[in-house]
Parts: C-alpha cells; structure tokens; sequence
C-alpha cells in the first residue's frame, strides 16, 4: 500500500512541476535556464523522476520512513507549487 499512496502522490508532484515549470514566473524561467543546458531542460523532470524512483524503491524494501517522507516531500511541493502559480511569491 505505501507504495500506490507514493506513486500517486508521484503523479501529483509531477503535474504540480510541469504547471510550475511552464508558468512565466521568474522563478520557473531562471530553473528552465538552468536546466537547459543538461538534457534540454528536462533535467528537472530526471531530477522529479529520480526522487520518485528513491522512494518507490524503499518503500518496496520495506523502510517505513519512505512513506511519511515522500508525504512531506509532495506537501512542500505544493505549497510552493501553489505560492508561485498564484503569485504569492
């Protein structure tokens, strides 16, 4: 079970980063720079990927912390997520 809530909570962190990568924020524009030069900007979707990966994997090896920290993990995502699409940042 700790890994389907991880994948979903995956699937989220990747819509919230594909919504805040492509917004015009200045924010998301200096990492799209940044990020340009290392696989032609999808260094930060590898980067998501890889994350996610960790997670999936330790959960599957069965350490209980993997869960709570992936919780975690999604939770800040979409407090920035949601700071930099509604401009509070």
């Amino acid at each position: 079970m700790p890994t389907v809530i991880i994948f979903l909570c995956g699937i989220a962190n990747f819509a919230l980063h594909k919504a805040t990568m492509e917004s015009d924020h200045p924010m998301a524009l200096q990492m799209r720079a940044a990020f340009s030069r290392f696989m032609g900007g999808y260094g930060s979707y590898l980067l998501e990927f890889l994350i996610l990966l960790s997670a999936l994997t330790f959960a599957a090896m069965g350490w209980a912390i993997a869960l709570p920290a992936y919780v975690v993990y999604t939770a800040m995502n979409a407090l920035a997520g949601w700071a930099i699409l509604t401009g509070r940042i």
